[in-house]
């Protein structure tokens, strides 16, 4: 069987029988490839001519081949368009452009970076409403009732009868609907984190890109508009200051001495010493200011009391990241370890003060080392705290609305002034003082904590990511603002790939400091009596025994049980052992294997400069006597040798004595 290829234009003449063998060999080769053949540069009716000669002989293709073949195929245009759409109709697309072209790409991934906690609040009320929400007002309405805590904005609102044997479960919804979200929340973040993993991860520290890539390959040349090109050059601009700042601070540690390694080492220590006390100092703070509110509480002034410890907080977290950026600029640390350090301790303390402030809502809620008398007949505070999770959601709204209102304040009340009065005054202070710079660390740990306060929440106070949307939302645009006009651009630049690491990284703790709490008193700490799902419960997650007895039949409710039995932790263990060995050794084979090639490419390079060199001094230049020290003189390729000088021309490359190549070997230089 034989076909006339569509490569053939009409009006040329007929192929040679050369030409058909050569033909005949494509197809044959074409057959025989396992190349996909939707990537065959062919046009469609080869390709299906193509798709017929790999099927075996006498095997026709079932209908059910040819249906799951049109599927695959329908699918993945459908995707394609899904994606198209989604780029063209992305939120805040234009805005993310113009921020990354002027400030850079670190500045703009936390923008990416709100975006993102955006869609994944949304996600949270999505799951939130579909399966406990909008069931529990198709069952049951919520009883009218003045107070205000009353409302679905709080779990004391939500009410079933006994449980039976339907096929649906409100409790259960209710219950297992915030691990499910931070199931998912935990799988977005990993996916997130490992896709963000810095490329001198896995190349190694000294690895540089080249930067003839970027000089022939950043342009676009679709741009048209002169705003667009403009912020295009701002990107490229930043691109080549960051790569430029790179290599002046590895060129710089290369060529320290261990007398400088040593004081740059203590330099380091002090730094993170210093920083150290001041944390200390602030979680003390922290805890001093809970105590006396909490020992205070008869007083008059206790409605005054009661807004100290989240104001402390709110202090600290201000005042805190401040000082800590001033320490490390001071020591004029590269923008990357810059950035780092002041995460990290950032993180230290924004996670250190959500932990003080839970155990202080534990020490006042659920009489946690405090005096029990009051606490015998339910577990808690029966005379103060009747629903003590509606107590502990108003806490969180109350913390969630003060962080909100602290960034606003600030934008408005602190930037906006400060940049009017350095427009308006000129002098030395004026100089000095000059417009705020967009600190990405700080900005980032605030909306990491309201993300964790609204984590902490979702047991309490179910809506409560609707409320952190809202405000996500409109700290977006606050922050554009404040960076457009009341900043200004900083003197350091960062890479997006580091930084989206880090945020997510710090975004899984403030993820895992979530769920250790919601954890414990979902399975260990007694309901309210009087209100909520769970009154007649011992802890919520005793309604999942309860419903497995109700909904199964007794092999499968053994089966569940061995499941979570400490007799099943141990293979478990064991089989979690292997695949973590399995995994560590093929990360430890596929590192050698990256090292070996690497050495493998380097080797090749400078073999390939060897043989250069050598036919260079064979080939002499037009009209003079001498020979060009290089093909490409100025323009050193990664493991070149180098030039030599111009007295010594017999003298080998890199001190070799002899030259790589046999067949050059002995003959005289001319």
């Amino acid at each position: 069987m034989q076909r006339q290829w569509s490569l053939q234009a009409p009006g040329e003449p007929e192929a040679e029988p050369g030409g058909e063998e050569l033909c005949e060999q494509e197809m044959e080769r074409l057959c025989l490839s396992q190349q996909p053949v939707r990537v065959l540069p062919y046009a469609m009716v080869d390709k299906r001519f193509i798709r017929q000669l790999r099927e075996p002989e006498g095997v026709k293709t079932s209908c059910w081949q040819q249906w799951r073949r049109r599927r695959q195929t329908v699918g993945r245009r459908l995707g394609e368009a899904a994606r198209r759409l989604t780029r063209g109709c992305g939120l805040w697309e234009g805005a993310l452009y113009e921020i990354g072209g002027l400030f850079g790409t670190g500045i703009q991934s936390y923008f990416t970076f709100l975006r993102f906690l955006l869609l994944l609040n949304l996600l949270i009320l999505l799951l939130t409403s579909g399966f406990v929400l909008l069931p529990l007002v198709w069952l049951r309405p919520p009883d009218p009732g003045p107070a205000f805590n009353n409302t679905y904005l709080f779990y004391g609102a939500y009410r079933a009868g006994p449980e039976s044997s339907s096929t649906y479960s409100i409790r259960l919804a209710y219950l297992l609907s915030p691990l499910a979200c931070l199931l998912l929340c935990f799988c977005g973040i990993l996916r997130r984190m490992v896709k963000g993993l810095p490329q001198k991860m896995f190349l190694g520290q000294d690895y540089r890109s080249p930067l003839s890539a970027k000089v022939f390959s950043s342009w676009d040349f679709c741009i048209r508009g002169q705003e667009a090109a403009t912020i295009k050059r701002h990107e490229i601009s930043n691109e080549f200051k960051m790569e430029l700042e790179e290599g002046c601070h590895l060129l710089l540690l290369q060529q320290q001495t261990r007398a400088q390694r040593a004081c740059h080492l203590l330099t380091y220590l002090r730094v993170n010493i210093l920083i150290g006390l001041l944390v200390v100092g602030a979680i003390s703070a922290i805890f001093w200011a809970t105590k006396y509110s909490q020992d205070n509480k008869e007083e008059s002034l206790f409605l005054l009391l009661q807004y100290l410890p989240p104001g402390v907080i709110a202090l600290v977290n201000f005042l805190g990241p401040l000082l800590f950026v001033f320490l490390v600029q001071l020591e004029n640390y590269p923008p990357n370890t810059e950035v780092n350090l002041t995460l990290i301790w950032c993180v230290v303390l924004k996670l250190a003060s959500l932990g003080m402030f839970s155990f202080s809502l534990g020490q006042t809620v659920l009489c946690i080392g405090r005096n029990k008398t009051s606490c015998e007949s339910y577990g808690y505070n029966a005379c103060d705290y009747q629903c003590w999770e509606n107590s502990v959601g108003e806490e969180l709204y109350k913390l969630s609305i003060f962080n909100f209102l602290l960034t606003v304040a600030f934008a408005f009340l602190v930037s906006l002034p400060r940049r009017m009065l350095v427009e308006r005054f000129s002098g030395r202070f004026w100089a000095w003082l000059d417009r705020e710079e967009f600190l990405v660390p700080k900005n980032v740990l605030d909306i990491v904590e309201g993300q964790t306060v609204t984590w902490m929440g979702l047991f309490y106070c179910p809506l409560l990511p609707l409320l952190n949307s809202v405000f996500i939302f409109l700290t977006f645009y606050i922050k554009k603002y404040t960076l457009l006009r009341n900043s200004r651009a900083s003197p350091r630049r960062f890479r997006a790939s580091s930084s989206i690491f880090f945020f997510q990284l710090v975004l899984l703790l403030g993820l895992l400091l979530a769920a250790v709490p919601l954890g414990y008193v979902v399975s260990s700490i007694r309901s309210s009596w009087d209100c909520g799902l769970f009154a007649n419960y011992l802890a919520p997650w005793q309604v999942v025994p309860e419903l497995v007895a109700l909904w199964l039949p007794p092999p499968s409710q053994r089966i569940l049980y061995y499941l979570g039995s400490h007799a099943f932790s141990f293979p478990l263990l064991i089989l979690l052992s292997l695949v973590l060995t399995v995994c560590i050794s093929q990360s430890q084979a596929s590192s050698r294997a990256i090292r070996r090639l690497r050495k493998q490419l380097v080797w090749q390079v400078q073999e390939k400069w060897h043989l250069v060199d050598d036919l260079s001094r064979l080939l002499p230049e037009p009209g003079s006597g001498s020979r060009p020290r290089s093909f490409c003189p100025g323009f050193p390729c990664p493991g070149s040798p180098g030039p030599r000088p111009r007295g010594n021309p017999s003298a080998s490359t890199l001190g070799a004595p002899d030259s790589p190549c046999p067949a050059l070997k002995g003959l005289p230089a001319t």
